[in-house]
């Protein structure tokens, strides 16, 4: 035995001198340098939307795709991106302007030359499923109307062989609607589709059978859906395909099941589900869904394409592995604008698309004006936890972030600044009154940091190292920058630990009585 290990371990040693090593791949940057997938020879490497873009719905209208993501607590919401190749993105509207609750995976669709967005939300009272439509993608979209199914989330639209629409919901139901689609037209049916079950022995979160999506494709009708829990253990999330020749069943599932699923820690993307399948622009077959990136929950489930194969059976395979390396991209698509500048000089009058209240009240946007490329924000709360900050969306490991900002106002409470924020718990930043210096850290304001310093004009910068935060400020337009004596350490601030499912954003707050007036806000992505 120790003669066959000391072999082994030579053997294994002497492999390791003569095996070269697989270099990382080649990252590519974009806009401000942000990270992007096209890497311009013809592939792409994942994410094709990095940061918090979770439970991608997409469409295909011609040549054009659309996809959105669930908003959540974040208003204007239901931010619509547009791609001619399926790799490159950019945002185009928001379609949800009037806050009613956190918006979960919606489902986006055309019909009869209408669009069409299906809308789950959680409020008070439960949770529910909405509607907003438009007769062009970019607006302006309908007031949402509740269509009355309490309890459920994640339609999934689909037109029958009968020609009448349906919504799948969560937990294998699904209910009749009218055929304009904007009302349900009878009860909510269970037993509908059964999710297919996984080995007991896996290391999921849960169950959760959810996100069905459903298309048609010759005699068959198609159901991708998710089990096993959108975040938890790295293995928990996966894809599983049904077929059936009606809407109305009976559904066999895919021999293959699940199609997608992260099966080692030791993979680039976790918990890799909630799918959508599309035709590429020169007729092969895509699926997007999220994942998590190993070590970055902080940046939320970002959006992923991954390649697909219809077997000589009529099922669905993918292509892609791990996603750990670059793919070819889809064949046939043009070019296509990829991402957007987060960083806002305020000169355009108007909230960016980069920018959403969290938990906004049904006036928020009353808060702001905006001066002569200045962002006027009226303070709200008493702190960073109550007041609504407006966040902004990243998608890169490593950034730096600077805001000029003005503190006006005579109350001695009322303070502005900087942010990282996650939820009311899960929050770190810098502020500043006219007359002191405030640290929020861990999720709360720290009394014992404060110091006193007088002003009303202050610079502040943050730079995120692979979640370890360094801030400075300046009191001379930058002239000479003071690093604060907090570094901070945030890769714990993420679903895992706060639930929400939702991402570590940089977030401009104004609490108090006060208000704040921001400047040349400028966001750089950093190479990891």
């Amino acid at each position: 035995m120790t003669l066959s290990r000391r072999m082994a371990l030579q053997a294994a040693l002497a492999g390791a001198a003569v095996t070269p090593a697989l270099a990382a791949p080649r990252l590519a940057a974009g806009i401000e340098g942000q990270r992007k997938a096209d890497l311009g020879d013809g592939t792409y490497l994942n994410p094709i939307v990095a940061g918090d873009h979770a439970d991608p719905t997409l469409l295909k209208d011609g040549a054009d795709y659309y996809m959105t993501f669930s908003s959540f607590q974040s208003y204007p919401g239901a931010v619509i991106w547009h791609s001619l190749d399926l790799v490159n993105w950019t945002p185009i509207t928001a379609a949800l302007t009037q806050p009613i609750g956190t918006v979960w995976a919606m489902d986006l669709i055309k019909h009869q030359g209408r669009f069409f967005i299906y809308i789950p939300v959680l409020q008070d009272a439960g949770t529910g499923i909405y509607v907003i439509h438009a007769d062009d993608i970019r607006g302006p979209w309908s007031a949402p109307i509740d269509l009355k199914i309490p309890g459920c989330i994640d339609p999934g639209h689909v037109v029958g062989e009968d020609g009448k629409r349906y919504l799948f919901v969560n937990g294998g139901r699904r209910v009749r609607l009218k055929d304009d689609g904007l009302a349900t037209d009878g009860a909510l049916e269970d037993n509908a589709w059964k999710p297919w079950q996984y080995p007991k022995d896996w290391v999921v979160e849960m169950f959760a059978p959810e996100g069905p999506k459903l298309f048609r494709r010759g005699e068959w009708f198609y159901l991708i859906s998710a089990v096993g829990g959108t975040a938890g253990p790295p293995t928990s999330h996966m894809v599983t395909l049904a077929r059936s020749r009606s809407v109305h069943g009976p559904w066999q599932d895919a021999p293959n099941n699940p199609i997608v699923r992260t099966t080692s820690a030791s993979e680039p993307w976790w918990s890799r589900g909630h799918a959508t399948v599309v035709e590429g622009p020169a007729g092969d077959w895509w699926m997007v869904y999220h994942g998590y990136e190993k070590d970055f929950r902080t940046l939320g489930r970002q959006a992923l394409l991954e390649p697909v194969e219809w077997t000589k059976d009529g099922w669905l395979r993918a292509k892609g592995g791990t996603l750990d390396r670059p793919l070819p991209k889809p064949r046939g698509g043009r070019p296509s604008k990829a991402g957007f500048a987060l960083s806002d000089d305020f000169s355009s009058g108007k909230l960016g698309l980069q920018w959403a209240f969290h938990a906004p009240g049904p006036d928020e946007a009353k808060r702001l004006r905006f001066e002569d490329k200045t962002l006027v924000i009226r303070g709200k709360g008493k702190a960073l936890p109550d007041s609504s900050p407006l966040t902004c969306a990243c998608g890169d490991r490593s950034y730096e972030v600077s805001v000029e900002l003005e503190i006006s106002g005579n109350d001695p409470n009322g303070h502005g600044g900087l942010a990282l924020f996650y939820e009311e718990r899960g929050h770190v930043g810098i502020a500043f009154s006219t007359t002191q210096m405030l640290t929020y850290g861990y999720g709360q304001e720290h009394g014992w940091m404060r110091q006193n310093m007088a002003t009303r004009r202050v610079h502040i910068r943050l730079l995120n190292r692979e979640n370890v935060i360094t801030w400075h400020y300046s009191h001379d337009d930058g002239k000479t920058w003071t690093q604060h004596s907090w570094q901070m350490e945030v890769s714990g601030l993420h679903h895992n630990v706060f639930g929400g499912f939702v991402s570590l954003r940089p977030a401009l707050f104004s609490a108090g009585a006060g208000e704040v007036r921001a400047r040349n806000f400028t966001y750089r992505g950093l190479a990891t």
